[in-house]
């Protein structure tokens, strides 16, 4: 539901006008060094209103450690954080509540939960939650750092189709409408080995992380969909030397479910924003009609552009589950 991995274990929890959202994360090993100033690059690259075409809402979004860290140093014991929600307008949401936003969670969350969901904000389902996995993801990182040296980047591809990306937002704000993107991960001094054959496949742990991330549509690794009109001598990966380097990465890191030792390569496909300012129709919870309406507040004109730092966070979730059940990552001390 709520929680992912077998021994790195992370649980999310809040909702996006509660009081606050948090994260408890168990299986962190004893003695890894931690300061609030280890989280404020990370947590600056997600914040909405620091570039154009992210949403006006900002808040501080201070870790506060309330268990598992002692004199800088995580205890062994779970680690938990919250971030508090201090920038909230409710107002906002009460006057959309007859109106389930198309291709948002509001009809299937009203469906599943009868009602008694937090609406505001989307709720559990928004994109605020994410800071948490930021959150993850710095922690997961300096894991995977000790152990093997290893790094994660993502970087955003395309946004409406333009690898210019000031251009493709510039269509949104001419069409006063929202837009998406394409964001890119890539990890750097990956061990061979990581990931089974089939349910717990390397890739299939990764897709899985990844579409927890609010608005994601599809995901390719390597060459991807390409590789449906390529021939099989052209996308086959020649294995140069004993260490397993390929001569090319139409697999992107990635065989027979388990990570070959190249650079994982993979992208996600970041659909517009659902909560779009252009006029749409929609069901009338009350009377039952489609009407026309037009959703207000403040939201992302392309999410896509915060993607990003939270790709790289999930990624850095599952590698350091892995590889913690490989044995890979043990005492820091």
């Amino acid at each position: 539901m709520n929680s992912f991995g077998r021994i790195f274990k992370v649980a999310i929890f809040g909702e996006s006008h509660g009081e606050s959202v948090g994260v408890n994360i168990d299986g962190i090993p004893a003695g890894l060094p931690l300061t609030v100033e280890d989280f404020l690059t990370d947590i600056e690259r997600r914040k909405g209103g620091n570039q154009r075409g992210t949403t006006p809402r900002k808040e501080d979004d201070l870790p506060i450690f309330k268990s598992g860290l002692f004199n800088n140093k995580t205890t062994g014991a779970p680690l938990t954080i919250i971030f508090e929600n201090k920038n909230t307008r409710s107002g906002d949401y009460e006057k959309l509540r007859d109106f389930p936003r198309p291709s948002h969670a509001d009809f299937v969350a009203h469906q599943k939960f009868g009602g008694f969901e937090d609406f505001r904000g989307g709720g559990h389902f928004s994109g605020r939650l994410t800071v948490c996995l930021v959150a993850v993801g710095v922690i997961a990182k300096k894991l995977l750092q000790h152990a093997h040296g290893t790094k994660v980047a993502a970087s955003i591809l395309e946004i409406g189709g333009e690898k210019d990306l000031e251009k493709g937002l510039q269509k949104a704000i001419d069409a006063k409408d929202s837009i998406g993107g394409i964001v890119e991960c890539r990890v750097a001094g990956l061990p061979a080995g990581l990931g089974e054959p089939f349910f717990d496949s390397a890739e299939s742990l990764i897709s899985h992380a990844a579409f927890s991330i609010p608005a994601v549509r599809g995901i390719e690794f390597g060459t991807g969909f390409a590789a449906a009109r390529m021939f099989g001598v052209e996308h086959n990966d020649a294995i140069i030397d004993t260490n397993g380097t390929t001569r090319t990465n139409h697999a992107g890191g990635i065989v027979g479910g388990i990570t070959n030792g190249n650079e994982l390569v993979y992208r996600i496909a970041i659909k517009p924003t659902a909560s779009t300012p252009k006029d749409q129709d929609t069901l009338n919870w009350n009377t039952g009609d489609v009407e026309t309406f037009s959703v207000k507040g403040r939201h992302d004109l392309c999410i896509a552009l915060r993607v990003p730092v939270v790709l790289e966070a999930v990624t850095a979730m599952v590698l350091a589950d892995l590889m913690m059940l490989e044995q890979r990552v043990k005492r820091l001390i």
